[in-house]
This record gives C-alpha cells, structure tokens and sequence, in this order.
C-alpha cells in the first residue's frame, strides 16, 4: 500500500500545474470582487492558525468542539488546532513517507473521518487521543482519495482519477461499517473525466435539502459542479451560469451557501435546494490567501487553509490557515 516515487510526484506536479494553469486563465462570474478584511469582527479567536512548517494541508476539518483539524501531504499527519488560542499538536504523526491524509471532517462524536490520497485509505479517528478507530482500503492502483463529507447516513469520498466516489454506511449511532460493506458508487449520467494523468473529482459536499451530493469536476466545462444521486451515481451538471472552477478542491455547503476556494479567492454561490443549479453571488479575495483548498465554518468564521500551490513543498515552508468572520 506504501506509495511509490513515482506517484508521489505525479500528484505533486499535478498540484503545481493546477496552479500555474489557472494564472494564465479566468474564472469568470460577473461578481466584483469582495476584499474580505474590510469590517472583518474582532472575536477574540486568532486570525490566523500557524501549521508546523513543512505540513503542506489539503483539508480542514471542524466538529462541534472549536477545534480545527488538518491532514499533510507529506506523511499523513493529522493535526489539531484550538480555534481559542490558535494552539495544537500533532495527534497522529501518519504513516510517513509516500502517504497523504488529503480531505477530513469531523463528526458530532469528534470522529475525524480522512481521506488517505495515493495510500487508497480511509481512516477514521478519535479527535481527541489520535488513535485510529478503523481503516479501510478502497479502489484500486490508481485510486486517489480526495475528500470527504458527511452526511446523516454516510461519509462519502471522491476518487480522483476513476470516476467513482466511496460510501461508509453509517449505523444506528453512527455505527462504522465492516470493511466488507464499503460501497463503491460508480459515476454515470453526464460524468466527465479527465485524462488517466490529471485530477478530475476533487470535492465534495451535500445539497442543502440532502438529497444528493456535489461533487466538484475541474475537468469538465473549464471546472464544474455535478450533482450525483447516492443510490445510483447519475450525475447531472449544475447550473452554474458563467461561474468556474477550475482549481476548487474542498468545497463547503452551510444551509443555501456554497462556498469553493479557487487559487487566490473564495467564490461564493448559492444553491437552490435540490442542488440543481446555482449562482456565483460574489468573490472573496484577502492578502492573506496563499491557494485556499478548502473551508469550514464554525460559529460566524470560516477558516480556510492555505496550501500555497504552486509552490513546490519543503520540510521547512511555513503553512497556515485563515480565518474570516461571517457573513461575507
């Protein structure tokens, strides 16, 4: 399961073209650009979360408690920060060179629920000691898995490069399933992907009334969202009018707001209920934004972390994640 050189570095150059491509294109929505500092709220929290240098996050992950959680790309360390203090620690060190923990999130059990990359695993664990609850390994060779949401009756998880997302079907009381009962969801309908050598379904979250996903494609249509029915995998394109993509990784859906960083901004959307079309509302750019990749929110903020592609990663570059206060 230990990842080779070689892809290791796939996915890394993946993320520095990513990059470079989207400084050359658009990303057009008719918004006017929102700078997010202007009347930011003095709560008391830090702005700012500083991550061990050379961490290099993909995700963020927020449960009940106020307590952020991030997973690196160099080893799969997961790390949790205090969102009082701006404090943490490394509550697993990961299973080192060659694995990822790329995409998290946090149940109400402070259950930390992550996407292992290359590694083709799912691990869940407990919050607070760091020690894993279940592992599971999914797909095969040329599985990547991404990120993950949660919703009342599973976690679900893209595969990046195999046009099929994976289920863990969640008990009474959120009760994990056995590694047997892993469903494997394969997408059809109007999926696009990508070529064998480039990311295409990289997000994910749920509509607002929870009746299906949305899964991000930065394949199709200059960056896309489709939405994907959990029995069946059809998946239809959403609506997006003139708005795009095209380097978004997490996305965040909180009640009709879909929140997708792209390289140096935060486009913001609203969704109608069903999820079947939506519309860019406005742009969030800061001067603290290093290539946002994902979001969470907890109270009135939402922290975004920064991963600084293109930027190659260095044991010793300095990571952070930021902090917005709500309502844009």
């Amino acid at each position: 399961m230990h990842a080779t050189n070689t892809t290791r570095r796939r996915f890394l150059g993946f993320g520095a073209a990513a990059g470079s491509a989207v400084l050359f294109g658009t990303a057009s929505g008719g918004s006017t650009a929102v700078a997010a500092e202007r009347g930011r709220r003095r709560t008391g929290y830090p702005d700012v979360l500083n991550l061990p240098n050379g961490f290099h996050p993909a995700g963020i992950g927020i449960g009940p408690a106020p307590y952020a959680y991030f997973g690196s790309l160099l080893g799969g360390a997961v790390y949790r920060a205090s969102l009082l203090t701006g404090k943490g620690r490394v509550i697993n060190p990961g299973l080192g060179e060659g694995y990822y923990a790329v995409g998290l999130q946090v149940d109400e059990r402070q259950r930390v629920f992550v996407a292992g990359g290359w590694g083709r695993l799912i691990t869940v664990m407990d919050g607070i000691t760091g020690k894993v609850i279940q592992t599971y390994e999914v797909g095969n060779a040329d599985t990547f898995v991404d990120h993950v949401v949660l919703t009342p009756r599973a976690a679900w998880f893209t595969d990046s490069f195999n046009g099929q997302l994976f289920g863990l079907p969640l008990g009474p009381r959120g009760a994990l399933p056995t590694r047997d009962q892993v469903v494997t969801l394969k997408l059809g309908g109007e999926w696009t992907q990508g070529p064998s050598d480039g990311l295409t379904a990289t997000g994910i979250a749920a509509t607002p009334d929870g009746s299906a996903l949305v899964v991000v494609n930065i394949h199709a249509h200059g960056g896309s969202l489709f939405r994907v029915a959990p029995t069946t995998g059809d998946a239809r394109r959403i609506d997006l009018g003139r708005a795009t993509l095209p380097t978004t990784n997490g996305i965040l859906v909180h009640g009709r707001t879909l929140y997708a960083p792209r390289m140096n901004d935060l486009a913001v959307l609203r969704l109608d209920p069903t999820g079947h079309n939506a519309r860019l509302v406005r742009t969030v750019t800061d001067p603290r934004f290093e290539t946002p990749c994902a979001a969470a929110i907890h109270g009135n903020r939402i922290y975004l972390p920064n991963s600084r592609f293109p930027q190659p990663p260095q044991p010793d570059l300095p990571y952070n994640a930021v902090a917005l206060s709500l309502p844009l």
